[in-house]
């Protein structure tokens, strides 16, 4: 099986992060053709393309500035560590054991605007493009387009080896629509988080981007290796709603926060 996860918008490249291993980006020529383009835009451009203030432009120009085809220590942080928003709360990989990471490593894929496909060991050097962009490069209008077919396949060969491949999505319905479906040679299984609120159960953005990345951590440090055993999933309160989950979308609900 292998668990989709969407980026963060916040990154953290001031915490050191020990001597832990690194692996590359597997969509160099991707990346650094995104990279060009974006190089030649200004930070008012930028602001009108992301919808961003003038000051995360700014920031954002320098990056791609300063954006190398060379991964090192300097410039490049791995993935699961450098992303840092409310799904890398849930997910606290700073504190997973090293035989966590490497389970991790091989069963987790980060999907990005820049990168395509990230394993949690892959360095990424700081940038801002989110999935849903329209940046026209070459004859595409967007990234979607840009990608295509590119990232399904790419899970597609991390999945060769199972006999029945699964995709368990936790990553956001804007990321995942760049896995084109009609490539994707897997079954893709949906997890749901729900809080009791007014009267009825409803996704609440922040407590669910949060329980994706528990979700995930329970994955890792439990070696999850069929949507049956997600049902086991009861962190922070959480608990599988059978009645209301169906074979490819389960439901996890909580009744009070904790």
């Amino acid at each position: 099986m292998l668990f989709l996860l969407s980026p963060a918008k916040s990154l953290d490249y001031d915490t050191p992060h020990d001597d832990l291993p690194h692996t590359l980006p597997q969509f160099p020529r991707q990346s650094a053709q995104l990279i060009e383009t974006l190089r030649s835009k200004t930070p008012v451009e930028v602001a009108q393309l992301m919808d961003i203030s003038d000051a995360l432009a700014a920031l954002n120009v320098a990056r791609y500035q300063a954006w190398s085809p060379r991964f090192t220590a300097k410039n490049a942080k791995q993935a699961v560590l450098a992303f840092n928003g409310d799904v890398y709360d849930g997910l606290q990989a700073r504190t997973l054991k090293p035989a966590d990471l490497d389970w991790a490593q091989q069963h987790l894929a980060i999907l990005s605007g820049l990168y395509g496909v990230l394993r949690p060991l892959d360095r990424m050097q700081p940038y801002r493009l989110e999935m849903g962009t329209s940046l026209a490069v070459g004859e595409t209008r967007n990234l979607y387009q840009f990608w295509g077919p590119q990232i399904a396949e790419h899970l597609n060969g991390r999945l060769a080896a199972d006999k029945t491949p699964v995709v368990v999505n936790l990553a956001s319905q804007e990321y995942f629509r760049s896995v084109d479906r009609k490539t994707l040679k897997a079954r893709v299984v949906e997890c749901v988080f729900e809080d009791w609120k007014g009267g009825q159960y409803k996704v609440i953005s922040f407590f669910a981007k949060k329980a994706r990345g528990l979700m995930a951590r329970y994955a890792i440090t439990q070696r999850v290796a069929t949507p049956k055993k997600l049902e086991g999933f009861d962190l922070d309160g959480y608990a599988f709603a059978q009645a209301a989950s169906q074979p490819d979308r389960l439901v996890f609900r909580r009744r009070t926060e904790p």
